[in-house]
């Protein structure tokens, strides 16, 4: 056997020291029947009280208070249309519950198994993803970028791209540590987690979707860092990036809504009553809510209607008017906790893989939280990107439970007994 330079952990990962093969140890599989079976179902070694329970209580709790936020949101405007006043909130309950149970399927699921079926994943939400170019799309709010199912339901393909995208890169990046015996990737495996990343971010930025991909250059950075990726590399990198983005604005290659969007945020007095009427009355609402807020469903800038898209991009508002200051900190701090224990899980985790599976988890979540309660506040521009959890969609709530589900599986292989 050849010899394994540098830190331990790399030394574990170096495919000439461990077997590739992967064996699948589920807690809940083939238990004995009888008494020894209650105590390994419901004793301190059981799957359940190894969950980590205070990531699933940030996340129904983000949820919950999303469902309460989207019902005040909509509530007037659904009752002058003569609709059903509670839509909203039933639907928002029954996404949060649907996802709760494709977290669960995936937390049953040994997260090790993901990395072999890594392509598959992604081959399957890029050419989903591809429906947004077919007739099959509709354009909703510049972005064509859904497909309407009928019965007032939709789907967002590119939500799906983004746990698709963290699996297929934590599994290159992990191969090529281990073809290297725990040293970085190289810079043809740079190249090819870059090209995995730009084959759907074209396609996101053709159907006017450049808040998702955003996210995917979050989760790209996020994750080369992770593995090792010198930061000469990526401040290069950093430099093709910003000559790319100043490319694609003096080419005109973006939208008028999203030049507009841009104007907006580097002159917030810019028509007030056209294209920066979004951002300030997303301004004049959390400012209204001040310490306590005004209450909910008592909210004048929620229930006059003046906040476009309030149940989706822009519920933060609703939160910072009607429940103030101190309740829009606790759904952020609610977000931190989310972040925090998957950061936890990530410190603990027995593998590369499973480190870079919740690393990119974190920089997905984070992204999209700062951006999207930034551009409520002014300080990042509006990209159209939902606040994980909290805003409605049930595309945007399927994504991030799955990847609550990673994390939780990958928080039993961590902590399951040593014998198992």
């Amino acid at each position: 056997m050849l010899p394994c330079h540098g830190p331990v952990v790399a030394a574990r990962l170096c495919p000439l020291s461990e077997p590739r093969a992967v064996t699948v140890n589920f807690p809940l599989a083939a238990r004995p029947a009888g008494r020894g079976r209650h105590l390994q179902l419901w004793g301190r070694l059981s799957p359940l009280w190894r969950l980590d329970w205070i990531l699933l209580g940030a996340v129904v709790a983000l949820g919950s208070t999303g469902a309460l936020l989207a019902w005040s949101a909509t509530r007037y405007r659904q009752v002058a249309l003569g609709a059903d006043p509670d839509l909203y909130l039933e639907r928002h309950l029954l996404n949060l519950a649907l996802g709760l149970v494709l977290c669960a399927a995936v937390t049953a699921v040994d997260y090790r198994r993901s990395r072999g079926y890594a392509p598959v994943f992604y081959g399957a939400a890029v050419l989903f993803l591809a429906t947004v170019l077919t007739p099959l799309a509709s354009t909703v709010n510049g972005a064509h970028s859904w497909i309407v199912l009928g019965a007032g339901f939709s789907l967002q393909p590119s939500e799906f791209v983004k746990p698709a995208v963290v699996v297929m890169l934590a599994a290159l990046l992990t191969e090529a540590r281990e073809a290297r015996c725990g040293e970085v990737p190289r810079t043809r495996q740079v190249a090819a987690s870059l090209a995995l990343v730009a084959v759907p971010a074209a396609v996101i930025m053709a159907s006017h979707e450049l808040g998702t991909s955003l996210v995917l250059v979050a989760i790209t950075v996020g994750l080369l860092y992770a593995s090792g990726v010198p930061g000469r590399i990526l401040g290069v990198l950093g430099a093709l990036a910003a000559a790319a983005a100043t490319a694609v604005v003096t080419l005109h290659l973006l939208s008028a809504y999203q030049l507009n969007r841009f104007a907006a945020f580097a002159d917030p007095n810019l028509d007030p009553s056209g294209v920066g009427y979004n951002t300030q009355q997303a301004r004049i609402a959390i400012g209204a809510g001040g310490l306590l807020g005004q209450g909910l469903f008592h909210g004048d800038q929620t229930t006059g209607g003046f906040v476009p898209e309030q149940q989706t991009d822009f519920i933060f508002t609703v939160a910072g008017e009607e429940l103030g200051f101190l309740g829009a900190g606790a759904v952020i701090a609610l977000l931190g906790v989310v972040l925090w224990r998957a950061l936890a899980i990530a410190r603990r985790a027995e593998d590369m893989y499973a480190t870079l599976l919740a690393v990119g988890i974190v920089c997905w979540l984070a992204f999209q939280s700062f951006e999207n309660i930034g551009m409520t506040l002014g300080i990042m521009p509006v990209a159209g990107i939902p606040l994980p959890l909290v805003s409605y969609g049930g595309s945007s709530m399927f994504a991030v439970c799955l990847a609550v589900g990673l994390l939780q599986s990958i928080q039993l292989v961590s902590t399951r007994p040593r014998s198992a």
